[in-house]
């Protein structure tokens, strides 16, 4: 211990000796364990830490599919039935729901998100309110007593965290509700993920008698729990012999199944991937700065000769010399984990302010003892790996050259130029690795921005109603409303086309449903599938700049009880009827066995990109909104100018017929578009920052290897030039030895790429994990850097004057 701490003395000393050295060595390090240190905690947060649940573990999303074309499905309400009574291995089942209420009352008219849930689902996670209560199974049937539970954010932002307000009536469409309790402030049914609300604001019962809701209609999310000794994947092969029964019995063979997946498994599949890239990716840069940093001991090695060979002359042995070398490095690595872990904090706030909102579990990601603990674990790891080499290499000095005055040293021969020309490979490979992968996602997210959304979203402007039964109880009313609102808009000056759908592509809202397509082209049988189902205004199709391919568009004078017209996309029609008209041929909603009547196809449209931009989605249909009275609506406004200037006037437009009617979601088209493809972006702008680091690493190391060698060979280059070597001779000498090593890396950096890059290839969209032209360019960008960071010692080496350099020790 005492040997320990002189140690520690000694290292502290020589740190400050060498501030110029110590600055450098400890912002490289600093940097790369921050980044891990904030990636980690995203990891540990988001992947690592269970839910907030009781027993997490148990926890299971249950969904259906439909293969080969819908492989992941909502549940309907006869499902939840069929589920209940047949799965044993389920404990309990819950079903949750969400739309968007209106609140009203004291302030403006509100639109918020509305979490409809059977009131044994927070027993079955476990979650108790922070006042009040939760629901009774008498309010979870239908008729029973308008209640709610508030979420801890809209009752601090709406009522002021009012401490009375647990047991007081609310008006939520336009009906008093009471309020029973009040959600814990970290509580969230389901953290965001592609399908689910950013936010829920409130719930409410769910209240519905399943049996009595169409099987087709599947719209329900279903959390299970097994039982106890019972893991996910046992309660998933059960489910999956329950699917093949329930396809015989009600879906006559069509490839219905079920499954259950782990609730958290669930949550966190989409950024799994794009994380542990990430995570990977910063290793590697981490491993670059510690090569950087052994170069500079190396460095700093040399002029330490002559001490730790007079050390070692007073008989101090190679071990002692090692550790004592050593521990200086860790004691650099420390600091620098210090250092990082300041930076870690700041880094993390960015993180998270840039991250998009449909990264699980954003809110929970910070500092506790999991990240503490890894970064010290990485300094200290660091700080073995980047002096371990340098330790060993300056522990055995040349002796008799050492103590020689003006000796040159033995970390002048060719073993220590074999180490440090080995770093700066290790550090070019490295580096090509992490630039080929950001060059691929650059491609590939440009490539997502080249894809056409199916519709042209420049200059409209969208937002959402819902309106309440109690004030429009019935379907002529509901049209009413929506007929007086776009004839008040289109008044407007700059408005082109407005229209309304059920819903909007992008925004995440889905509908769809079992279509059956009368003989279709490709049998003599009739074709069912599931389908998305759209409900529309005449002009909705102009506004959004969706082509009419064939046919007539919908009139708006559809009767409600009139012959069923419906319009389907190009995909569905070169799906059934490839090469023939589909004007006049007739599907219907439901299986088969439907009684639903036929509705015949009046027009084709162009395919819109309803879920995001790099999947192609399912196929589409289009109603009338007159035949249907759908209550909850997108409005979307094609204007001449600025979209955004038009949404005060909008606002007054529909207030004027209804002032208390709440109008959320407001957004161009254009900022859907650029919300849809924030996960890839931030991928990209994560990986593409790491990957740049990564490269003036290498630079700087590059740079720093051929600046120390040219001055090693400072008395060499003048006897070159005295036997007549001319200074381009010289510079492509340096020039020379600098692009033979950079080479080499760039050769072993495209091995490995070939390797790594495999591993990201669901990440991209339009290019291959093995693109030529990415790996080429990345190369040749990697070659040119490296030669700009060779130019620079090998000016310097032209510049050597030849009497000075012969007498230069």
């Amino acid at each position: 211990m005492e040997n320990l701490l002189q140690d520690l003395r000694y290292g502290i000393r020589m740190l400050g000796q060498k501030p110029a050295f110590t600055f450098i060595a400890v912002l490289a390090l600093a940097l790369g364990i921050a980044a891990n240190s904030a990636i980690f905690s995203v990891v540990n947060t988001v992947l690592l830490r269970p839910l907030a649940y009781k027993d997490p573990e148990r926890l299971a999303l249950i969904w259906t599919k439909f293969e080969p074309d819908l492989p992941q499905n909502w549940v309907s309400g006869p499902e939840v039935i069929d589920f209940r009574e047949r799965a044993q291995s389920l404990e309990e089942i819950a079903v949750l729901a969400w739309n968007t209420v209106g609140l009203t009352g004291a302030g403006d008219p509100e639109q918020i998100t509305a979490g409809a849930v059977t009131a044994n689902l927070f027993p079955l996670l476990g979650v108790d309110p922070a006042r009040g209560r939760v629901f009774t199974e008498d309010e979870d049937k239908p008729g029973g007593d308008r209640v709610a539970l508030l979420s801890h954010g809209l009752w601090q932002r709406r009522f002021a965290g009012d401490p009375n307000l647990v047991n007081q009536t609310i008006e939520l469409d336009g009906q008093n509700t009471t309020v029973i309790g009040i959600m814990p402030p970290d509580f969230g049914i389901l953290p965001p993920d592609a399908q689910s609300p950013k936010v829920i604001d409130i719930w409410v019962p769910l209240a519905v008698d399943f049996k009595a809701l169409p099987r087709g209609n599947h719209g329900f999310r279903v959390i299970g729990k097994t039982k106890p000794g019972i893991s996910v994947e046992q309660a998933n092969a059960e489910l999956a012999n329950v699917g093949e029964q329930m396809d015989q019995e009600f879906y006559q063979n069509s490839n219905f199944g079920a499954m259950a997946v782990p609730f958290q498994g669930h949550v966190v599949r989409n950024i799994r991937p794009a994380l542990l890239i990430l995570l990977g990716a910063v290793s590697f840069v981490l491993l670059i700065a510690c090569a950087n940093v052994a170069n500079l001991l190396l460095a700093r090695a040399a002029s330490r000769e002559k001490e730790i060979a007079i050390r070692t002359a007073l008989g101090a042995g190679r071990l002692r010399i090692i550790r004592q070398l050593l521990t200086e490095s860790i004691v650099l690595a420390l600091v620098s984990g210090a250092v990082g872990l300041v930076l870690t904090v700041i880094g993390l706030r960015a993180l998270v302010a840039l991250a998009p909102d449909n990264v699980p579990r954003l809110n929970e990601v910070g500092v506790d003892w999991r990240v503490l603990a890894f970064t010290f674990g990485v300094s200290l790891f660091t700080g073995i790996v980047f002096g371990l080499v340098p330790a060993f290499q300056a522990s055995r000095p040349d002796m008799n050259e050492s103590l020689k005055e003006g000796g040159k040293g033995s970390t002048k021969g060719a073993h220590g130029r074999r180490i440090r020309n080995l770093l700066v490979v290790s550090e070019v490979a490295l580096a090509l690795v992490l630039l080929t992968g950001a060059g691929l996602m650059i491609r590939s997210f440009l490539r997502l921005q080249e894809v056409d959304p199916g519709f042209k979203p420049e200059g409209v402007i969208t937002m959402r109603f819902q309106i309440p039964q109690s004030r429009y109880p019935d379907t002529p009313q509901i049209l009413s409303f929506y007929q007086r609102v776009i004839e008040k808009v289109k008044s407007l000056p700059g408005v082109e086309y407005a229209g309304a759908i059920s819903n909007l592509p992008l925004s995440g809202s889905y509908s769809s449903g079992t279509v059956t397509v009368e003989q279709p082209s490709a049998s003599i049988d009739n074709a069912s599938f599931e389908a998305d189902r759209r409900s529309v205004t005449p002009e909705y199709f102009q506004a959004m700049g969706i082509e009419l391919q064939r046919g007539s568009n919908f009139t708006g004078s559809e009767e409600t009880n009139g012959p069923g017209v419906v319009i389907v996309d190009e995909t569905f029609a070169h799906r059934f009827w490839p090469g023939e008209d589909p004007i006049g041929r007739r599907i219907k909603l439901g299986g088969n066995q439907s009684t639903a009547p036929w509705l015949t196809v009046i027009g084709v449209v162009g395919h819109a990109k309803n879920y995001n931009l790099n999947s192609k989605g399912r196929e589409q249909t289009y109603f009338p909104h007159s035949q249907r009275g759908v209550r909850t609506m997108f409005l979307a406004v094609r204007t001449s100018g600025d979209p955004s200037a038009l949404v005060g006037a909008i606002q007054s437009q529909v207030w004027s017929l209804d002032p208390s009617q709440p109008i959320s979601d407001i957004q161009t088209m254009e900022q859907r578009v650029y919300s849809s493809v924030a996960q890839p972006r931030f991928n990209t702008m994560l990986l593409g920052i790491f990957a740049g680091v990564a490269l003036i690493l290498a630079a700087i190391g590059v740079y720093g290897v051929m600046n120390y060698a040219v001055a090693q060979r400072t008395h060499e280059i003048g006897i070159r030039m005295a036997l007549g070597a001319r200074q381009k001779d010289i510079f492509g000498l340096v020039v020379g030895q600098g692009m033979l090593l950079v080479s080499i890396g760039v050769a072993v950096g495209l091995v490995g790429a070939f390797i790594v890059t495999r591993l990201m290839a669901s990440l991209l969209f339009g290019v291959t994990a093995t693109d030529p032209v990415t790996f080429a360019g990345v190369a040749l960008v990697l070659v040119l850097v490296s030669l700009v960071a060779s130019y620079v010692p090998a000016r310097k080496a032209t510049r050597v004057d030849p009497m000075v350099a012969l007498r230069y020790e």
